[in-house]
């Protein structure tokens, strides 16, 4: 049964994922690893079975609308489902299957490593002495940073990889405060001993750094707009490693150019991979750490994902619910 179904897969995956995908479908694989067009995703939903796509591929409800009678499940490769309107793949009967967990520890890492370097000037530094820049030896006030300890970092969504972050926060001396729909069960609360705020407002009007964690949902988009960015204090620093257009961009490159706020580290932008050229001249001033959306780019973390992908077919084809299926009451 599950040979005979036909899985189209976006974008190249790890080897090993792929083997297994031949192993037991039919399998029809992106080789190059050239981004769809549209009118290749609306052909390829025409045709499949099950659809794999990945976060570079806009799903919406007209695509979704011309899809072929066979389509029955989009097993999205990634956690974040706000590339595919999964409403009108509900209301079409297309199951909709996302890969959540695998991808926690990893993204945490790398936020961790952000939330390091801007005070303590990481990018700026590691420049110096490969790009033959001006080095006058040690002197007690050149390149001065900011110390981490003792900080107070605001984090904006309390879900697995807030929670990951918090984590490492606290193993390195910062205060964890947090914002989220509710809060967390009082064991995870005291364990991270970790501060909620029902008002995102007041906290980021305390906060040194706040690092964002939510879902890019319709509730989200542009959440850290204008008026909540310049609460924060003049010292402050920006961390982004959740979805571009949860941060208004064009106030946040304000508040940088006119030394609002200390800095920002972002490992997504709104409309990637084109990205604004403010924010390289900024990253040549030292006021962001630009990074291509490696939160989870580990070959841990993708060979995970695929197995999860593979798992969530299998089971849908088998006749029973996928374990990450996405359902209405989560969107």
């Amino acid at each position: 049964m599950t040979r005979s179904a036909n899985v189209f897969v976006t974008r190249k995956l790890p080897d090993c994922v792929e083997a297994r995908m031949r192993e037991l479908f039919d399998a029809r694989l992106n080789a190059d690893d050239r981004p769809l067009t549209r009118d290749e995703l609306a052909s390829a939903m025409k045709t499949a079975d099950i659809l794999v796509p990945t976060v570079t591929d806009k799903i919406d409800a007209e695509l979704i609308d011309r899809a072929g009678p066979n389509l029955k499940l989009i097993a999205n490769f990634g956690n974040g489902i706000d590339h595919i309107d999964v409403a009108a793949a509900l209301a079409k009967g297309i199951t909709v299957t996302n890969t959540p967990g695998v991808l926690t520890e990893d993204t945490a890492d790398l936020t961790m490593a952000m939330i390091l370097a801007m005070p303590r000037r990481v990018a700026e530094g590691v420049r110096i002495i490969p790009d033959g820049l001006d080095w006058p030896g040690w002197s007690p006030t050149w390149m001065l940073g900011r110390r981490l300890g003792g900080k107070q970092l605001g984090i904006l969504g309390m879900g697995r990889i807030g929670q990951a972050v918090a984590r490492r926060a606290r193993a390195f001396g910062l205060d964890v405060h947090y914002h989220n729909r509710k809060p967390v069960a009082a064991r995870i609360e005291q364990s991270l001993n970790a501060t909620y705020w029902e008002s995102l407002d007041q906290m980021l009007a305390r906060v040194d750094i706040v690092s964002i964690h939510c879902p890019r949902t319709p509730a989200t988009y542009h959440l850290l707009a204008s008026r909540r960015l310049k609460l924060l204090k003049p010292d402050a620093y920006v961390i982004n490693t959740a979805r571009g257009e949860i941060v208004d961009e064009d106030a946040l490159i304000d508040l940088l150019q006119t030394d609002a706020i200390a800095g920002a580290a972002l490992d997504v932008f709104e409309g990637e991979p084109t990205i604004d050229s403010r924010w390289v001249e900024l990253a040549r001033k030292g006021k962001v750490l630009l990074m291509p959306h490696m939160g989870s780019a580990t070959i841990e973390s993708r060979v995970d994902m695929g197995e999860k992908v593979i798992v969530n077919i299998r089971t849908f084809l088998d006749k029973h619910r996928p374990p990450d299926r996405v359902l209405a009451s989560m969107l």
